[in-house]
């Protein structure tokens, strides 16, 4: 069922405080794009009328972002998933995009973080470090072993942290005196156009 109008207004109106990158007109875009997404999965899945699954979600960062990553758009779908529900709502719809699209470089630089932090804990690890890397970067054919680059370049980056961990403050120092490391570890934000 299509959203009432006055129901559109008010999370319009709810929206526009705290997904502040859009003006109303863009966010009440963004509630009918959701709703026209949940209608599309909804239709082969009784269930999905909480928000946007996984594979939706998916689905969405591949034909607009042209993200084809896998891991990459879990973790995304992670950050984006607020409630920990395994679902996305239209508020964290709203809200993740406007990060996601528009965010101010602190805002993107906690973006990647949280993204490359796959266990959450407040550090990214050789391990985690190794992981992204591992799937972002493109197998070229040569003599190489590809994992012996990654593991060069995992070593690169540890010499620049303390106790082999990036902190966030370490993170956040390295991207603002050289911005292309914001997505050192793999693209997780959609390109300027």
């Amino acid at each position: 069922a299509a959203m009432s109008r006055k129901r559109l207004q008010q999370l319009t109106d709810a929206l526009g405080r705290s997904a502040r990158h859009f003006n109303k007109s863009e966010i009440e875009c963004l509630i009918k794009l959701f709703d026209s997404l949940v209608a599309k999965s909804s239709s082969s899945n009784r269930l999905a009328v909480a928000g946007l699954d996984r594979n939706v979600f998916r689905d969405a960062l591949h034909s607009a972002f042209g993200m084809t990553d896998d891991m990459m758009m879990d973790r995304v779908f992670r950050i984006f998933d607020t409630a920990y529900d395994s679902w996305i709502s239209v508020v964290e719809w709203v809200e993740g995009l406007s990060i996601f699209l528009r965010g101010t470089l602190d805002e993107r630089i906690k973006f990647c973080f949280e993204v490359y932090d796959l266990n959450g804990d407040g550090y990214i690890s050789r391990e985690e470090m190794f992981q992204m890397l591992k799937n972002s970067l493109l197998k070229q054919p040569s003599e190489e072993d590809p994992d012996e680059g990654i593991k060069d370049l995992v070593d690169i980056a540890l010499k620049k942290m303390a106790n082999g961990k990036l902190s966030f403050a370490d993170f956040e120092k390295a991207v603002r005196d050289e911005n292309l490391l914001l997505e050192a570890f793999g693209p997780c934000l959609p390109d300027i156009k």
